[in-house]
């Protein structure tokens, strides 16, 4: 079944859909137009992002003289880095060597990552409320965590439900990305001790 075109879906004409199997492969993004694409939507990225805003504010304990500002910033920033090299990764990994990417592809591999970024913003958020809500710094960066946390949760189970996952796996993937921010939270309380 790999590598079979399924029909395309009403109303978007112009993009060809991908089976699950095709949607899976990342490395078999295409070069051009005319190639099958990803679904409009890929949530894994969203999965990386919110792990990465958590490992973010496990590590950035004592900030400088605005530890808000500056773990607010400190997230954006690690986020579009991290959004960077990742398409950096998919444009010019193995294509390379074949042949360079058009701007059709670079968009369209921008877009697909995006959501590392998207996955940033709301414990951004959590830090810069904290605040309003009576948190000091150290209860604000542990809003962002459970924040963080919550979102790879929800990231993966999007994800999943996008994949055609049935209940049962939607539930395995949000008890495994629970596990794994858990292990996370941890990680910050141990680092305290």
């Amino acid at each position: 079944m790999t590598g079979e075109r399924t029909p395309r879906p009403p109303g978007r004409p112009g993009r060809p859909a991908r089976s699950p199997a095709d949607a899976r492969d990342s490395a078999t993004v295409a070069d051009d137009a005319s190639a099958p694409r990803r679904p409009h939507a890929d949530y894994t990225g969203g999965v990386y992002g919110s792990m990465l805003a958590a490992s973010v504010i496990v590590g950035a304990g004592t900030l400088g003289s605005f530890p808000r500002l500056e773990l607010v910033l400190l997230l954006l920033l690690t986020g579009v880095v991290f959004w960077i090299a990742h398409v950096h990764a998919h444009l010019f990994g193995a294509r390379l060597a074949q042949r360079p990417p058009d701007r059709a592809v670079v968009r369209r591999v921008c877009r697909e990552e995006w959501t590392i970024v998207k996955a940033a913003v709301p414990p951004a958020v959590a830090v810069g409320v904290g605040p309003v809500l009576g948190f000091g710094v150290q209860g604000g960066q542990w809003f962002a965590l459970s924040v963080a946390v919550a979102g790879q949760v929800g990231w993966s189970v999007a994800a999943a439900r996008q994949a055609g996952a049935p209940g049962r796996l939607l539930v395995l993937s949000a008890l495994v990305n629970l596990v794994l921010g858990l292990v996370i939270l941890a990680s910050k309380l141990w680092l305290k001790h």
